[in-house]
């Protein structure tokens, strides 16, 4: 474990956007996570947990307390004809390079999920998700440090109250400081069915239909890419947290007062799943929107972006003029997906 005093946010963050911390703790073994942050609460520190820094906005102030940079790694593997490839795999892991591996390796589930940035510890809490994919699904086993009791506790899929874009790590965000996690995937050189029109039509396959996993990736990659949702250092329209807004859930009434040509996705609850890339591009808030530092990305409306020096208060200034334009025009209110830090929208 490592320490240092008074580095700045931005550094740590994909938006490079942030100012100063107090101190940050790099931690690179499951001790050295859990004493830090034993410390810290045992000190009444403000803690804050970054696990690469690819889904927060810290605020300009920065943070006054404790920044926990997790940087466990480590991959285990259990081979069975009958059960698959069964990993766990430590908090800290790069996820990307995760998926890349299991590709490699002839373990299919992750491969629509290629590209996300972040660390595999990220995975349950957000319930990561891309290209009729989700995390949930290949889940065994979480394994997380328990604030209030000071124990590590076990979830499995059932306990984790996976949602869209939801755990129950999200829902009590100061509770649980997640370890590792266990992946159940298959062993196959081809991936999961392809249910996702524009990825299937990339491919050259019908919706529903298997491509080779190496090629999927390679198509989930390229379309991230189109859309600035793969991190360049030199492509401005990548500094940003990605999706910055979810995809509404509303109830069945609101989704009528939608216009036909919405996109309207009926949930087995009752509800309805429209597109918050459609309602804000149809609010008028089109690809490049802004003319300030920042600006709504020139290659997908839904990712809000630092155009080299952009404050949080740049960009929060942005997100609410979105939110506010796109509840005017249909009366639905969208809401941030990156966790605001000393921020509020």
């Amino acid at each position: 474990m490592t320490s240092s005093d008074q580095p700045s946010l931005a550094d740590l963050t994909t938006f490079r956007i942030g100012g100063p911390a107090k101190t940050v703790v790099i931690a690179r073994s499951e001790s050295a996570l859990i004493e830090a942050v034993r410390q810290a609460d045992d000190d009444k520190e403000p803690l804050l947990i970054v696990s690469a820094g690819s889904n927060m906005l810290v605020s300009d102030e920065g943070f006054p307390g404790t920044v926990l940079v997790v940087a466990t790694e480590g991959i285990s593997v259990d081979l069975s004809a009958c059960a698959g490839a069964y990993l766990t795999v430590a908090a800290g892991q790069p996820w990307d390079a995760l998926v890349a591996h299991t590709v490699a390796q002839g373990w299919s589930g992750l491969e629509m999920l290629s590209g996300i940035p972040g660390l595999v510890g990220a995975a349950p809490i957000q319930n990561i998700g891309a290209y009729g994919a989700e995390v949930a699904s290949v889940i065994a086993r979480v394994r997380a440090f328990d604030r209030h009791t000071g124990q590590i506790t076990t979830f499995f899929p059932a306990d984790c109250r996976f949602g869209y874009r939801s755990s129950v790590f999200k829902q009590e965000p100061d509770r649980y400081v997640v370890l590792d996690v266990d992946l159940q995937l298959k062993i196959s050189d081809y991936s999961a069915p392809v249910t996702y029109a524009e990825l299937a039509l990339r491919l050259g396959i019908e919706p529903g239909d298997k491509a080779p996993a190496a090629e999927a990736r390679q198509g989930v990659l390229e379309l991230r890419r189109g859309k600035g949702m793969v991190l360049d250092a030199d492509d401005h329209d990548t500094w940003s947290a990605g999706s910055f807004f979810t995809n509404p859930i509303i109830g069945p009434d609101q989704a009528t007062q939608l216009p036909t040509e919405a996109p309207q996705f009926p949930l087995s609850d009752g509800t309805v799943k429209t597109s918050a890339a459609w309602l804000i591009d149809h609010a008028g808030f089109h690809k490049g929107y802004g003319s300030g530092r920042a600006t709504l990305s020139t290659k997908h409306v839904l990712a809000l972006t630092n155009r080299g020096d952009a404050s949080a208060e740049d960009v929060i200034a942005l997100a609410r003029t979105i939110r506010d334009g796109v509840r005017a025009a249909y009366g639905i209110t969208l809401t941030p997906e990156p966790n605001l830090v000393g921020l509020s929208l």
